[in-house]
């Protein structure tokens, strides 16, 4: 069905705290997955992101959820459904149009980067 999920991704150690930020794309069976520490911003430069493993589906429908075995804690911040510009998803390079609330627009991932591009 073509969705798509933008998570928070916060990870406790000792006394310090990292975030960074999840993006899921339903891919079938799975979803294909990267990890960004900022989020791209609208008609500005690109930022770096990276493959992940790809995550199970029921990631798309989670708003909060603690992991397990103290990796952290997620909470869903945007999600949507998109549309895909090609016939399959290709991790290395994809054009994506979503339709959220902080990522809006045409989403483009080539390589390491990403950006987010505002249509008309």
């Amino acid at each position: 069905m073509n969705k798509w999920v933008l998570l928070e991704h916060k990870v406790y150690f000792d006394n310090s705290l990292d975030i960074h930020y999840d993006f899921l794309v339903e891919n079938g069976l799975d979803c294909l997955t990267w990890k960004f520490l900022k989020l791209p911003l609208c008609n500005q430069a690109s930022v770096p992101i990276f493959k992940q493993p790809n995550h199970r589906l029921v990631w798309l429908s989670r708003i909060e959820h603690e992991l397990s075995g103290n990796r952290g804690f997620v909470k869903r911040i945007d999600h949507g459904i998109f549309k895909n510009f090609s016939d399959k998803l290709d991790p290395e390079f994809c054009r994506l149009i979503l339709d959220g609330e902080l990522l809006h627009g045409l989403f483009e991932i080539s390589g390491n980067s990403c950006r987010l591009t505002k249509i008309n």
